[in-house]
């Protein structure tokens, strides 16, 4: 006879999601050192765009982490 499957905690969900994050802030940290898989030689206004891009989404979420912008109280 088998146990049914334990129940999901919200430490257990919370610890899941946090662990995805940090996975996800290590590969970013990893190809930003890496100057985004860019070669110096190479880089056009594109480039300027697409990493404009991924700062304006990164500011959504560090403004809602940090109560900043429009999230401030």
């Amino acid at each position: 006879m088998t146990k049914p499957p334990l129940k999901q905690t919200a430490l257990d969900a919370f610890i899941a999601r946090k662990a995805e994050i940090d996975a996800m802030l290590d590969r970013l940290k990893t190809l930003s050192d890496d100057h985004f898989d860019y070669a110096p030689d190479d880089i056009n206004w594109g480039h300027v765009g697409t990493l404009a891009h991924y700062a304006e989404l990164l500011k959504r979420i560090t403004d809602s982490a940090f109560k900043e912008g429009e999230h401030a109280e």
